[in-house]
């Protein structure tokens, strides 16, 4: 598998979430032009590893490796999530199933403003975290992480996005917006968020390794 070849080259990413894929994809895509993008859904079922690693970067690159030995393909893998300041960076890495079981982004919302109800404004800075991990046939592995600071408002505002996002007020916007990350148009979230500062900076060098 040669990036020589751009329409041959194919990489696994291992997420089934449509929003997701479609944020990463649009990243990637830049960065790699030519190479497929294949998502879970993709691909022949495998048994998806616990998420039970207690940092980001340890979760993306457990899935970077299941991906890895159940396609052969070199394989992504991204773990995010809100560490927010007044609650000691929770959710962080249980962000995704902060209300339990099943996951939902409306109850993971509803629980962090009740938990964040008697918080002064001043004090509800946080930052979204993403690690992505890069695993390949050759023993290659890569992660770097990208980070998006701002604040948790009181109210849900926007329909874009996914998670935490229609909560979420980043700092880096242009002067006087004050839009939560679900009211951003899609290229302009992907130019601050944690996503894809982090996928900016791993796509050359995936790139690189494809090259071999």
């Amino acid at each position: 598998m040669s990036a020589g070849s751009p329409g041959g080259t194919q990489v696994f990413l291992a997420s089934r979430n449509a929003k997701k894929l479609a944020e990463m994809r649009r990243i990637l895509e830049a960065h790699l032009p030519g190479v497929e993008v294949l998502g879970l859904d993709d691909v022949v079922a495998y048994d998806e590893p616990v998420e039970d690693e207690p940092t980001f970067e340890g979760n993306a690159l457990l899935k970077a490796r299941a991906g890895l030995r159940a396609t052969g393909l070199p394989s992504l893998a991204d773990d995010s999530g809100l560490c927010v300041d007044a609650l000691n960076g929770m959710p962080g890495v249980l962000s995704a199933r902060w209300s339990g079981q099943p996951r939902s982004d409306e109850r993971n919302n509803a629980l962090l403003l009740d938990q964040l109800a008697d918080v002064p404004d001043p004090r509800r800075a946080g930052q979204f975290r993403c690690a992505v991990a890069y695993a390949a046939p050759d023993g290659t592995e890569l992660v770097v992480e990208g980070r998006m600071p701002g604040r948790v408002v009181r109210e849900t505002r926007g329909s874009g996005g996914f998670g935490y996002d229609v909560l979420f007020v980043p700092d880096d916007q242009a002067a006087g917006a004050d839009l939560t990350a679900a009211e951003m148009t899609p290229d302009d979230k992907d130019a601050v968020s944690h996503r894809g500062r982090a996928l900016r900076e791993i796509a050359p060098q995936v790139a690189a390794a494809l090259r071999g």
